[in-house]
């Protein structure tokens, strides 16, 4: 790995493919690279993460996320086309943005560059440049996001310059189907650096599964501080699977890689779309590279994963949230219908901070003296709890219900529900 730190504190242009799956590391390599590079450098990362979801920094897992049905086994085939069974990885990155959903039909780029030349819409339109190549729907939107156009094909007089990439030959949607998102970004932005990282949907077979990913039962009763995601329709780049996922996402890192390299003048490249075997080669200014799971040697790469990895980071970096059965004047939203089994004078209310539990207000009777003192011994046995050291609510609550009475036993299978406890 000396060889790799080596280059990446030296050349002003430096292309790389990781050929790793894993989430962590690549999320790692990324914070690497956007703390090492020279200041003056412009850096292309590409890279296919194993199925997971990403969250982003000040996102609400419980809010975002079913996480119950992510640690449900999920059939697929790996990189090498072996069938197996695992469950979607949950993972929070370092920059901001909305959840979004990786496989193995998936590519994700990543460019950091000088903050002085950063625009939200320069690395987008390289990507879009490269989509173009095997779908001419694609266009970057008012959102900055990438997206395929789904109407009938325009007036000739009404094309656009094909250099355009806000703009396609095609009206945005048909009376059917709006635009279809294929590339969400994200960005993190220090003084002298940026980085924008985006996803793309190639040839993703869980189409039919992401909208079930991000969706949290528990989203129509929780009011949180931080950021929500926006919910777009979503589509692949390929619409038919009649190459393997493999071939797809390698074409498209190719093309990526071109437009990379035409757009900032970096000459002698193009071999690189080629190369696919661990090693480096650099050049007067440019360095090429090929990343594999070896680069979690470098320590700090590696402290990087653990910090990812830990449940500090993943659900103690939740901003201040609260949850509550019914609408409260802190919320004050509609809610759906609770389970028929949730008893009607129940109330629970949980306010949570950094994962936390700081206060709570739970009650079964409908007299309001008996709720008031349920409530504080509830609030004894859940303040300063973990929500992720909880594994069943029925264990907490009972302690202060010795009676194990049914109405307890219900609060606590949809608080187990809310926050994604096993079944």
């Amino acid at each position: 790995m000396q060889k790799w730190k080596s280059l990446v504190e030296t050349f002003k242009y430096q292309i790389y493919v990781s050929c790793s799956h894993d989430p962590f590391l690549n999320l790692s390599i990324e914070q690497y690279l956007l703390k090492k590079t020279p200041p003056h450098s412009t850096i292309l990362l590409l890279y296919t993460n194993r199925p997971c979801v990403v969250i982003g920094r000040n996102q609400n897992p419980w809010l975002e996320v079913d996480l119950q049905l992510l640690r449900q086994p999920r059939a697929s085939s790996d990189f090498k086309g072996t069938s197996i069974v695992q469950p979607v990885q949950l993972v929070r990155r370092r920059s901001g943005g909305g959840t979004v959903f990786h496989d193995e039909g998936n590519v994700n780029y990543s460019v950091i560059c000088p903050t002085a030349d950063f625009t939200r819409d320069k690395h987008a339109e390289i990507v879009t440049k490269a989509i173009r190549e095997a779908n001419l729907r694609a266009r970057v939107n008012e959102r900055h996001d990438i997206v395929l156009d789904q109407g009938n094909v325009l007036d000739e007089k009404d094309w656009p310059n094909p250099m355009d990439m806000h703009h396609t030959v095609f009206h945005s949607q048909s009376e059917a189907s709006p635009p279809l998102k294929i590339s969400g970004s994200a960005y993190k932005m220090t003084r002298q650096r940026s980085l924008h990282h985006g996803t793309c949907l190639l040839a993703s077979g869980d189409l039919p599964r992401i909208s079930r990913y991000l969706k949290s039962p528990a989203n129509p009763f929780i009011k949180a501080r931080g950021v929500e995601s926006v919910r777009s329709p979503i589509g692949n780049v390929h619409g038919k699977q009649d190459v393997s996922t493999q071939k797809h996402n390698q074409q498209f890192r190719s093309e990526v890689i071109r437009a990379f390299a035409r757009d900032y003048k970096i000459k002698d490249v193009n071999f690189f779309t080629y190369w696919t075997r661990p090693g480096f080669l650099c050049g007067e200014e440019w360095a090429v590279g090929v990343l594999d799971d070896e680069t979690d040697n470098a320590p700090e790469v590696h402290n990087g994963v653990e910090d990812l990895k830990s449940e500090k980071w993943l659900y103690g970096q939740t901003p201040q949230f609260i949850l509550s059965s019914h609408a409260i004047e802190e919320d004050d939203r509609a809610r759906p219908l609770l389970p028929q089994e949730f008893p009607a004078s129940a109330r629970v209310y949980l306010k949570v901070k950094s994962g936390i539990i700081t206060s709570s207000k739970i009650s079964v009777s409908s007299d309001e003296e008996a709720a008031r003192v349920e409530a504080e011994n509830f609030d004894q046995v859940l303040r300063d709890k973990s929500i992720q050291d909880i594994t069943d609510f029925k264990d907490i609550l009972e302690t202060a219900n010795h009676d194990g009475s049914a109405e307890v036993s219900s609060i606590s299978r949809w608080l187990n529900t809310m926050f994604g406890k096993p079944a």
